[in-house]
């Protein structure tokens, strides 16, 4: 990576903050019950369309990469993005995941090992 092309700490703190806030709020969101945090609409068209969890999965992955470009990684990002891949019969529902991931959140465990499949 040309040296020029890095961004200063600082830049990188506050789009991690910037991920934390929309994550945390549309985390909320989900768990009352909305849908489209964790999966890709099938129809952008369609009304339950969620922009703003679109953006957030956009800006996730994003951050992932800019941090993987320094050597660093988010594990509230890396986390997010792990749920966004969870798909099939034992998925336990984006309400209940939403809830269970603030859960996590809220007592420090995003980062630490996870008992086995908590979801």
């Amino acid at each position: 990576m040309d040296p020029r092309d890095a961004m200063e700490p600082s830049e990188v703190d506050t789009i991690s903050r910037v991920f934390s806030e929309q994550l945390l709020a549309c985390l909320d969101e989900s768990a009352r019950g909305r849908h489209g945090l964790f999966s890709e609409p099938i129809d952008e068209e369609d009304e339950k369309s969620w922009p703003a969890a679109a953006q957030l999965r956009e800006l996730a992955v994003a951050l992932q990469n800019l941090l993987a470009q320094q050597g660093e990684r988010n594990a509230l990002c890396d986390e997010f993005l792990d749920l966004c891949t969870m798909h099939g019969e034992s998925h336990p529902g984006e309400r209940k995941l939403a809830r269970m991931f603030l859960e996590r959140i809220e007592r420090g465990e995003v980062g630490s090992p996870t008992e086995k499949d908590p979801w």
